[in-house]
């Protein structure tokens, strides 16, 4: 029997993880860059060990507040399984970062020289499962009556190419300011915090695959929220900011008006 994602073996991980899959809250969150897994086949990507714990192979910090805050609004999350370096998630196939060879002065031995068969194996192994399940979870929300809330949660580090970033938090949004806007003002309420406004990166820049196509194109309410990585660092940090940003959304999802569906 051929197998479903042939470039896994049996001793890999699975391309998605749901948690809290029985959520009651109508909001979905994903994690995008959540895991620096590799796939055994593609033998690290050639890379040392120390590079797949940095940056550039996954959000550091990322999957553990996403998991903290499924559990504490009582919401299901969609968390990819392999690192942003086998194939990116929240770039379009088509992208130039979908796979890349060099990210931030690192050389990526394993992603050159791929064949068409190379990527398509990548993208069905670990792209397509991890959309599906988004999908699939948007979907069982809508045959409940239900139209959700999408949270996406990244990371991004304190300094890259030695420009410091001094933002605690980033909000990025696009033509959407349901969750945005009341987010940015409640955060900014926190006096210690310095709050982005699409900062780090702009939401209006297209080329995020997962909250356009999941969210920005079906008219459903939605946020991507940016952590500063040396802020989630440790089990406390994360713990602390899961809290901050529960206190924060928590009225702006409890709000009925929020899930109307808006087009365009």
């Amino acid at each position: 029997m051929q197998q479903e994602f042939p470039l896994l073996g049996p001793g890999d991980p699975a391309p998605v993880t749901i948690v809290n899959p029985t959520g009651s809250a109508s909001v979905l969150l994903i994690c995008d860059h959540a895991s620096n897994a590799i796939p055994a086949a593609l033998h690290g990507l050639g890379l040392v060990e120390r590079d797949l714990h940095r940056h550039i192979a996954y959000d550091v910090g990322a999957a553990e507040v996403t998991r903290l805050l499924a559990v504490a609004l009582d919401a299901p999350a969609v968390l990819a399984g392999y690192s942003r370096l086998v194939i990116d998630t929240n770039r379009y196939l088509h992208h130039s970062d979908s796979i890349v060879g060099e990210s931030d002065g690192t050389v990526i031995p394993g992603n050159e020289g791929l064949s068409s068969d190379d990527v398509r194996a990548r993208t069905e192994a670990c792209f397509w499962p991890y959309h599906h399940r988004i999908g699939s979870g948007l979907a069982g929300f809508s045959m409940r009556g239900q139209r959700p809330a999408v949270i996406s949660i990244h990371a991004y580090t304190p300094v890259l190419g030695g420009v410091e970033r001094p933002w605690h938090i980033g909000v990025l949004w696009g033509d959407d300011a349901r969750i945005s806007g009341p987010l940015i003002a409640a955060l900014r309420a926190h006096e210690v915090l310095v709050v982005g406004d699409n900062q780090p990166y702009s939401g209006r820049l297209d080329y995020g695959y997962s909250m356009n196509v999941h969210a920005g194109e079906t008219g459903l309410p939605h946020v991507l929220i940016e952590l500063r990585e040396d802020l989630i660092s440790t089990v406390e940090d994360q713990e602390r900011t899961a809290t901050i940003l529960v206190d924060a959304l928590s009225p702006i999802l409890a709000d009925p008006a929020l899930y109307r569906i808006e087009e365009g």
